[in-house]
């Protein structure tokens, strides 16, 4: 008898409100903060900290979606979208920033491009040959 193999499902991680958590969480999936984290996370996903949530921590994931408050740097993948009641104090480093009105950053911002764009030459550039056919 052939047997199927399931594919496995990934259930998202939640710190409910009224939880609080200290220490270092290294998560696969994607991670809702609705309680209180002290510590470091590493997420391969995406973290929401929720309205209710607090993050005091050093945060790396895919994406990050503020809508509570995160004290401390983050660097993502991908975007770091801030809501319009979300608060982020601390240093930020990728290569997308969403900041909705009423949204706050207090810190500094890195940012860089996932792809290095390649460099080119003037000689290259179509304005530099045509300025160079009218001087000579």
């Amino acid at each position: 008898m052939m047997r199927r193999q399931k594919k496995l499902r990934l259930t998202d991680t939640l710190i409910g409100q009224g939880t609080t958590m200290d220490g270092h969480l290294t998560c696969q999936t994607n991670l809702r903060i609705e309680g209180h984290f002290q510590g470091e996370i590493e997420a391969s996903g995406t973290i929401t900290i929720g309205e209710q949530g607090v993050a005091t921590a050093n945060i790396q994931a895919r994406e990050l979606i503020i809508a509570g408050k995160v004290y401390g740097d983050v660097t993502t993948k991908g975007k770091l979208i801030i809501t319009s009641k979300g608060q982020f104090h601390g240093n930020y480093h990728g290569s997308s920033i969403i900041i909705h009105e009423g949204g706050i950053f207090s810190g500094e911002s890195r940012m860089e491009k996932l792809e290095p764009r390649s460099i080119v030459q003037d000689s290259e550039l179509p304005v530099a040959k045509k300025n160079k056919k009218q001087a000579g």
